[in-house]
This record gives structure tokens, sequence and C-alpha cells, in this order.
């Protein structure tokens, strides 16, 4: 039985829906102060926009671009103790637009963390398993960073800051995973890795940093955005595709997801094939099937067809659809979910989930 820790999820992570205003407008109903906020515009083509409280405020990195942060007064300007204040950029605040945003707690501007060879400040959330890290780059090859989780991360998302360089995903389940990688900013399944982690994997307390501009380029300031799997809270983990629209493959997670981020990783059979990024959350359909998806390496605005559904269960997400995006026959996708609610709160209590 999946008991877990966290009786409350939404305390941790949530997605707060909001209709724009083109001034400066308080989101509220976070639940919580976020230290990690993404948001997509819905109704537009607009770059996504992401922020985190390590790097501040008004610092803007997009997740559908190679692109280097940049600064921009009129986009995220304050984080609140229940949400954020957005300014008139239309990319978060277009007048009369819906926005989803997605929330991540960690532990505030961070602090310093001296665990590698060069000096990281990290914000981290071991109860949730989520850090936010930032360096500097030396170029020295085999340098480590200090990621204070205090587990290995399954996934991490690296990103040069300085510079303009794709978004590295390291994930546990891709096959050669000390030296392949996946692009956020693209469609393409595994790639090397071009030494981006040192061909070593993650440890308890340390990233490994190769040579390479997309983790380690010398006097650039970058930053990494890690997780690992929480019982009854979230889910790093993999599944294979069956190709079938009606009777596609269900995934275990141990909990009723709030979001759903997946990918395909590689082909169990021959050649690798491209596909988007796609990411589902629990308040944009609010009911099963659920068919809004939103693509992270994509400035399209929201879609919604049955050929892409997936439904959120009580202990975890079923595919209903046969687009190469979610389920090819020869396709193995990786994924990360947080949860909505845990099957069963904790030991001693009996709360089961239920789907909707």
């Amino acid at each position: 039985m999946a008991y877990a820790s966290i009786t409350k999820p939404s305390l941790q992570f949530n997605t707060k829906l909001y209709t724009g205003t083109g001034s400066s407008n308080a989101i509220t109903g976070v639940g919580f102060q976020p230290d990690w906020t993404w948001i997509k515009n819905r109704d537009g083509t607009d770059d996504h926009k992401a922020f985190d409280s390590l790097r501040g405020v008004t610092k803007v990195l997009k997740p559908n671009t190679d692109g280097a942060e940049t600064t921009d007064s009129n986009t995220l300007t304050a984080f609140g103790t229940d949400g954020f204040t957005v300014g008139s950029d239309g990319g978060v605040n277009g007048n009369g637009d819906d926005f989803a945003s997605w929330n991540w707690k960690a532990a505030g501007a961070g602090s310093s963390n001296s665990d590698g060879t060069i000096a990281s400040t990290v914000s981290a959330n071991t109860t949730a398993g989520f850090s936010v890290v930032g360096w500097t780059g030396n170029n020295t090859n085999g340098a480590t960073v200090g990621h204070g989780l205090g587990v290995a991360p399954e996934m991490v998302m690296f990103k040069n800051r300085g510079a303009t360089n794709s978004w590295h995903v390291y994930h546990r389940d891709l096959q050669t995973r000390q030296t392949t990688c996946l692009l956020l900013d693209g469609t393409n399944s595994q790639v090397t890795g071009n030494n981006y982690m040192y061909g070593t994997i993650p440890s308890s307390s340390l990233l490994y940093l190769g040579n390479s501009a997309a983790t380690n380029e010398n006097g650039i300031n970058f930053i990494a955005y890690c997780f690992k799997s929480i019982k009854g809270f979230s889910k790093v983990g993999s599944y294979p595709g069956n190709g079938s629209n009606t009777n596609g493959p269900f995934i275990y997670t141990g909990f009723k997801p709030a979001f759903v981020m997946l990918k395909v990783g590689y082909a169990s059979a021959g050649a690798d094939f491209s596909g988007n990024w796609n990411i589902f959350d629990n308040r944009r359909d609010g009911i099963n099937p659920t068919t809004k998806r939103l693509l992270p390496n994509s400035t399209n605005a929201e879609a919604s067809a049955s050929v892409q559904a997936i439904d959120f269960l009580s202990n975890g997400f079923k595919v209903n659809s046969n687009n190469t995006d979610q389920n090819s026959s020869s396709g193995v996708y990786m994924y990360y979910a947080v949860a909505e609610e845990p099957l069963v709160a904790n030991v001693g209590q009996s709360i089961p989930a239920t789907a909707e």
C-alpha cells in the first residue's frame, strides 16, 4: 500500500489557473509561497516562462527555447505567501487571456552548499523531493555541485543561464542515462549529452559535471531543478507504449495525479523517433478524460482532443490515445507525475483517493 507522509500534496505543488488583466495582477490561492513558478498562456502562442526564488523575480527562462536568461520587470514581479504577482507582459498576464501556472515549493532564496568542488546555492524541499540548484561554471571535467536533496535525484533539468544552449534533462530511465539526455526545448528522443554529466549519474549529495557548455561553461551561471520520487506524492518513471487508443497502458504511481509531464525517450524496437513533451494537469479539464495539453517544447496554445487523452485515476494514470506523443507501440515514455492526493494518506488512516 502506498502510504504517504505528505497528506496534502497541494501544499508542496499546485496548479493555479488565472485570467490576465494586462496590468499588475496578484495571483492568490496557490496555497504556499512558490519557489519555482512555470507559466503558459493557454490562449496564445507566447513562450513558456519560468521563474524561481533562487534567481529572483523578473529573471525569465523559457523552457521551450534554448535562449539565455533575460530580465523583464513586466513579468513575475513578486512571490507572495499564497502565490505571486505578474506585471503587464502578455506572456504572463495578457488581458482576458487564460493562463496555467505550475508551482513548486522549495526553501526560499536558498543557502550555500559546499558539498561539491564548485560551491552551489541550494533551495531544497527534502520532504517533497525537489530542489533548485545554482552555480557558476569552471569548465573543469569532473567538477561536482551539491544538490541538497540527501538522496539521488531521478530527474534533473539543467540550463545555461548566460548563453544559448538547450535545456538538458537527465532521467533515470533513459537507456544510457549516464551519457544521454532529453532536450526540454526540443522534440528529440534521447540524444548524446556531450559530456554534460561527466558520464556519471547523480549521487545522494552531488551532481557531476563535464566540461560541457550545457552545465559547466567557465564563468557562466547555471540552474538545475532536481526531482526525486516520494511515495504517495511524486513519481519519476517510464512506461512502454502499446499503440492502442482503446486500451492503452496503465501507469501505477500510488496516487491520484495532479500533474503529469511525459515525453518519448527511446524506441523499444527500430529507430528512435521524435515527439512533443506533454503536460496534463487536474485543473484545466477537471474531470476525465483529461484532453487539454500544453507542450513545454512549443509556443502552441492549449489543444484539446480525444487523440491525446489520459485519465487520472486513484492510483495512477491511463493513456487513452495512440498518438505517438504518448503511446506508440514502439515507444518507451519518460514521465514525472505529482499527486493531487495519495492513494492512502498515511499509516493509521484509511482515506482512499477516488478517480473523477
